[in-house]
């Protein structure tokens, strides 16, 4: 069984991707992985190949969740682009790396903040 992180982490990349279709991207790839780490989300945003990092948390205790994506995991981040790209044979014309800041506390809905070209 799964424990509340992870459960909370899988309903916010969940809501991530319901956010962004919504917003008229179209998804590619969930949970992408190689021996490098993982890219929760991978999308297209007209010609541009978007790589999405998904931060959820369920208070601000620790900040906004926006504020864990620091500079190493931006870094992981370029380079495991680079590998998708690569190992996929997707050709982009633009790349874009985006933050989805997921808050599920309380009782109300969850809030999703997405910001686009994040790093």
């Amino acid at each position: 069984m799964a424990n509340t992180n992870q459960r909370v982490g899988r309903l916010g990349e969940g809501l991530a991707a319901e956010h962004l279709v919504g917003s008229g991207m179209e998804l590619v790839d969930q949970n992408w992985r190689c021996p490098l780490g993982e890219i929760d989300i991978i999308a297209r945003d007209g010609d541009t190949i978007v790589f999405c990092e998904v931060k959820t948390r369920r208070g601000t205790g620790y900040g906004p969740p926006a504020a864990a994506v620091v500079w190493a995991k931006q870094q992981r981040l370029r380079r495991l682009a680079a590998e998708w790209l690569r190992t996929t044979g997707h050709h982009a014309r633009n790349i874009r790396f985006d933050v989805v800041s997921v808050l599920a506390g309380g009782r109300g809905a969850a809030r999703v903040e997405h910001l686009r070209g994040a790093f």
